[in-house]
């Protein structure tokens, strides 16, 4: 494929998508990051896109939302490694809620093995994914059926949620910055999202690299509402995506990273030279400054969170200036 080829191509992807992950470029034009980055960075000499944290983004500075028919296809491997760990923080028996998104999707398909779960939800394909897990109790909010991420929105979905408490809330958005924290593109979504913050103790972020440091309109959990964000590793080159990740650790959010050679499968011992999961203590005491009360951060109506379970999931990286 001849350059102009490729960069046209590459330009369809990105104003189909709105955002796309350099990997999945260098994918689809079938060639290497290294030629799709300079492509990239062609393209965004001549004003036609805009370079953002390991992928390319539409230009104008808030990238837009994209419908979930091109949410679906985009980072695929990254949020299988992300919902894999994410699942390893819910225990048996717990009370959680989880937000709309593909990844939060990927989620939920995992989760349909822990016993005596409740989720709360607004998402259709959260709902659908545990549809058949006789062993999960699923709680839809009210609403209005936002059709481009299947997503229940407005007052009925907030006011259902009122009174709610929760252990954890797990999140997912359009972007996520240090200074503003997790943002989305639709105000709705934002206001259903809100209201899925204040009804949890603990708030956990799913985004993958592509996310780290891309602003979008609306904000949903500012940053010292974060208790923990888990996302993949960035490719070694994005320095922008790995300061991102050190300025959120410094305002004391837990980073978990999905590594590239990660084992998820749930139960297995770790395999030869690798160690096990690290576990560092959750920084939740700054949900519970509000009034939530209770020791740990969590009310005295709620169950206590699990401990997570060693194994090789991932690594958890301590970047917390000490």
């Amino acid at each position: 494929m001849f350059a102009a080829e490729r960069r046209q191509l590459i330009l369809e992807m990105v104003r189909a998508n709105g955002a796309v992950s350099l990997r999945e470029l260098a994918r689809v034009v079938q060639t290497s990051e290294v030629t799709v980055r300079r492509d990239v960075r062609a393209l965004e000499a001549e004003g036609l896109l805009d370079r953002r944290h390991g992928g390319a983004v539409l230009p104008g500075g808030f990238t837009r939302e994209s419908g979930f028919p091109q949410k679906s296809h985009l980072a695929t491997a990254e949020k299988t490694a992300i919902a894999d760990l994410a699942a390893g923080l819910v225990g048996e028996g717990e009370a959680i809620v989880v937000g709309a998104g593909t990844t939060t999707q990927e989620l939920a398909r995992r989760l349909a093995r822990v016993p005596g779960l409740t989720v709360v939800t607004n998402s259709l394909l959260v709902a659908q994914a545990l549809a058949h897990a006789n062993r999960v109790e699923v709680v839809m909010t009210g609403g209005t059926l936002r059709g481009s991420n299947y997503a229940l929105v407005g007052s009925g979905a907030e006011q259902s949620l009122q009174g709610l408490r929760v252990s954890r809330a797990f999140l997912s958005g359009s972007g996520l910055t240090a200074e503003r924290g997790l943002s989305t593109s639709n105000m709705l979504s934002a206001s259903v999202d809100r209201a899925l913050v204040q009804a949890a103790a603990e708030v956990v972020v799913l985004a993958d690299h592509t996310k780290l440091g891309s602003d979008t309109m609306f904000q949903t959990v500012p940053t010292e509402l974060i208790t923990r964000l888990v996302t993949d590793e960035p490719p070694v080159h994005d320095e922008r995506a790995a300061t991102e990740l050190q300025a959120l650790a410094d305002q004391g959010v837990e980073i978990t990273v999905a590594g590239p050679d990660a084992d998820t499968s749930a139960g297995d011992a770790p395999p030869p030279g690798r160690q096990p999961r690290q576990e560092m203590p959750l920084p939740g005491q700054r949900r519970t400054q509000g009034g939530h009360g209770g020791p740990g951060g969590l009310g005295p109506q709620l169950r206590s969170a699990a401990v997570l379970a060693d194994g090789p999931v991932g690594r958890v990286a301590d970047m917390r200036r000490r």
